[in-house]
Order: structure tokens, then C-alpha cells, then sequence
């Protein structure tokens, strides 16, 4: 039988350095997100969430433990396999866009079929898609410096999410953006949650972390609260 846990880590540990100037940046770690969920991941600087996120996202490699993603095993993958595993079951929305500035919105959404094997008709119907799902279908041949922050973001999120992955990772996604605009980024991301597709978001933010369903808080390397409700955030903060 198939698990519905689409994210399942255990005992992840990340260790960086030796002796005694090493740093332990995951110290155990146990979790688990099911398909079709909406999460954020949350605490303190220095406390483990982002190498938490890059273990994930597959960018990094856990100094040990097992993390099965979509039923598979990835942690002993080779830096090949696992380029291979983010391109096609991970998509990816940073602070920062990190958009191609010569490209079009159309051609940065493109750009990661192209990596695919997607055909090269294919891959402009489903950019155009992915475009339209966010709004943008009037931006498709705008270039980024032709383009607001919440514009360019938008155009991120739908190059995150043309391959169709199984999870969309998103790093501080609404840290640039003002009150206004986070409000419509966060609609696309609740509008993709509730379409189907599991969304892990990184966030310092607490009004940012209410939006999602479930809030995820470390410390110390560590899961502190793997359940907590974001009604419950004030009192964890405090």
C-alpha cells in the first residue's frame, strides 16, 4: 500500500565540521508532512529551520538518517539523483525570485522542461498555463525588470510549480514583498493548497505562518512542536 505521507524524515541528523569546532545543525530529527498538506516551518535564527529546508529541498545531504520522499529514499542519493529529483518531484519559491533577467516571464517558466525533456511545444502550453494560474497571463513577454516584486514572484511561483512537483518548497517567499502583496501571494499559495498540492513554507513571520494549517517549530536542531495549530503561536513565540 502506498503511504500518504509525502515527506517522511527520520532521525535526521546534519553535522558540520569535526572535533570539537563542529556544529550540529540537525540533532535527531523526526517528521512527517501528508500529501496535501500546508505547512510552515518556524523558530529562531540558528535553529535548525533553513538546513532543515535545504535537507528537504534535496540541496543538501543529511550526515545521517533516512528521509523518504514520495516513497523513496533519497538521502543516500548521489548529487546527479538528486538534481534529478528536484527538477521533477520538488518546485521551489525563494525570497529573492532568482528570475533570468534577459528571459520573459513565459521563458523563465519555461526553462526547467527544458531540463524535463519537456517538448518544446509542450512546454510554452504549459508555461502559459502555469502563468494564467497566477494571474499573469498579460505578462507572459515582460521581461523581470518590466516587472513589480509581487509581479516577479508570481512569475517564480509559476516556474515552481510547471513540472508538476509533488511538494512546492517555498524560503521566506513574502520577505521582500509589502502587506498588500504578501496577502495576494500568500491567496496563490492557499489556492494551490487547496487544489491539492502539499505546500512547506519557511517563514519568521507569524501572521505569514497563520495562513498555512499547520506550524512546524524548531529549536536547538530539533523538532519543538511538530503539530502546533497557528492559533497556538502567540503563546510558542512568547
Amino acid at each position: 500500500m502506498v503511504s500518504s505521507k509525502i515527506i517522511q524524515l527520520e532521525n535526521i541528523t546534519k553535522q558540520y565540521g569535526v572535533g570539537e569546532t563542529s556544529v550540529h545543525a540537525l540533532a535527531g530529527v523526526d517528521l512527517t508532512i501528508e500529501q496535501g498538506e500546508y505547512c510552515s516551518i518556524m523558530g529562531a535564527s540558528g535553529s535548525g529551520k533553513s538546513t532543515m529546508m535545504n535537507v528537504i529541498g534535496c540541496l543538501d545531504k543529511p550526515t545521517s538518517g533516512s528521509y523518504y520522499l514520495d516513497n523513496e529514499n533519497v538521502a543516500s542519493l548521489d548529487d546527479a539523483q538528486l538534481a534529478v529529483v528536484r527538477n521533477r518531484k520538488l518546485g521551489f519559491v525563494f525570497q529573492q525570485y532568482h528570475l533570468l533577467q534577459q528571459l520573459t516571464a513565459l521563458e523563465n517558466v519555461m526553462l526547467p522542461m527544458v531540463y524535463a525533456g519537456v517538448p518544446k511545444a509542450e512546454r510554452k502550453e504549459r508555461a502559459t498555463e502555469a502563468l494564467v494560474r497566477v494571474k499573469m497571463e498579460n505578462r507572459l513577454h515582460n521581461k523581470p525588470n518590466q516587472l513589480s516584486g509581487g509581479q516577479q514572484q508570481r512569475v517564480a511561483i509559476a516556474r515552481s510549480i510547471v513540472n508538476r512537483p509533488v511538494v512546492l518548497l517555498a524560503d521566506e517567499p513574502t520577505g521582500a514583498l509589502d502587506s498588500r502583496t504578501t496577502e495576494e501571494i500568500l491567496d496563490i499559495f492557499g489556492e494551490l493548497n487547496a487544489s491539492g498540492m502539499t505546500v512547506v513554507m519557511v517563514t519568521h513571520e507569524s501572521e505569514v505562518a497563520r495562513r498555512t494549517r499547520r506550524v512546524v517549530w524548531f529549536k536547538d536542531g530539533q523538532v519543538l512542536h511538530p503539530h502546533l495549530a497557528p492559533s497556538e503561536l502567540g503563546r510558542v513565540a512568547a
